[in-house]
């Protein structure tokens, strides 16, 4: 029969869950901190916007409003973080991140954004000093600084080729509209009306720009800036020169809107092909991580005891650079222009 533990072997196993203990204790206030500071937030949006109504009804605004759930990043509604907003917004940086977000199409200001990202560094950057080691954790952080805008880059590219997908029923109904005798604005409108999303919101927007006096060019440019693609910077070009110079916009559309339906089917197969090399990029990087969690779960503090020196830490950033360089590599392999 085994006796009951000793004073000193208590000591030693609380001193062996110590990091343990310590994450949990901070994931949790972690948590707590974020949550209540949410509710904060969105209970000072609903005041503002309380007190808003009460004031009486607005003035006719000089901007039209794009129909749509999402705010774009053209703070339609009150954020729930509308003071950091406010104070983001008039910044140049501010600007980019909003056309930034207005092109990904989620429903996110540029104070929100920059908020989710603060929390998201922060808790990584606690995560990796508990779990690995102090040497990790700005290293973790600058990962969720950069994940963060790896993120924004994802969801831009994604409803572009949404978009881009809808370019053949654009053009096509375009020209519909133009053979039976409406005037180009007029045939924008009417595609804005029949097609979905992303299409919708953005033909909408055009639409609006055109109605409050904006020319034709310029509001098909900045189309063209949002969501940058060679199909749509073609249909584009098509579009400018036919309403400047006249022609037969209906047969260039038509013969247009053939080319479309043959380079989506060709982009759908290179990244088919492609599909293996963009997995490859990812899962390089991931098992480099799976290793050093295994190592230090293997033998705990090994990861500490590594990067305490400074040749341990020079060869733990030589081994992360290399492995960022061949995560951008590959990347760079499996992209192809089409």
């Amino acid at each position: 029969m085994t006796g009951p533990p000793a004073p000193g072997d208590a000591t030693v196993l609380a001193v062996d869950h110590l990091p343990q203990l310590t994450l949990g204790v901070a994931l949790v206030a972690a948590l707590v901190f974020v949550v209540g500071l949410h509710s904060w937030a969105t209970g000072r949006a609903r005041q503002r916007s309380l007190m808003h109504r009460l004031s009486g009804p607005d003035p006719t605004p000089a901007d039209p409003i794009v129909p749509g759930a999402a705010r774009r990043g053209a703070d339609l509604r009150p954020g729930r973080f509308a003071t950091v907003d406010a104070r983001v917004r008039g910044t140049r940086f501010g600007r980019r991140l909003r056309n930034k977000l207005a092109a990904t199409g989620l429903d996110l200001t540029a104070g929100e954004y920059l908020v989710y990202v603060t929390a998201a560094v922060l808790l990584l950057g606690l995560v990796g000093s508990v779990v690995l080691a102090p040497f990790f954790g700005p290293v973790f952080a600058a990962l969720a600084l950069w994940g963060g805008n790896v993120y924004l880059t994802w969801q831009r590219n994604k409803r572009t080729e949404r978009f881009i997908a809808q370019l053949p029923e654009l053009a096509r109904l375009i020209a519909n509209g133009t053979a039976a005798g409406l005037a180009l604005r007029t045939a924008l409108a009417m595609a804005a009306e029949e097609m979905d999303d992303p299409a919708r919101t953005e033909l909408a927007s055009v639409a609006n720009q055109l109605a409050v006096g904006r020319s034709l060019e310029e509001a098909l440019d900045e189309l063209g800036e949002r969501l940058p693609s060679r199909e749509l910077n073609v249909l584009v070009s098509t579009l400018i020169l036919a309403n400047r110079a006249g022609g037969a916009i209906v047969s260039s559309l038509r013969n247009l809107t053939d080319t479309l339906e043959q380079r989506k089917e060709t982009r759908r197969e290179v990244r088919t092909l492609l599909a293996e090399v963009n997995a490859t990029a990812v899962t390089v990087p991931a098992l480099g991580l799976g290793a050093l969690l295994m190592i230090n779960s293997m033998a705990p503090g090994a990861l500490s005891r590594v990067t305490g020196s400074a040749a341990g830490q020079i060869a733990m950033i030589v081994a992360i650079s290399l492995y960022v360089v061949g995560f951008v590599v590959v990347r760079r392999f499996g992209r192809v222009d089409v």
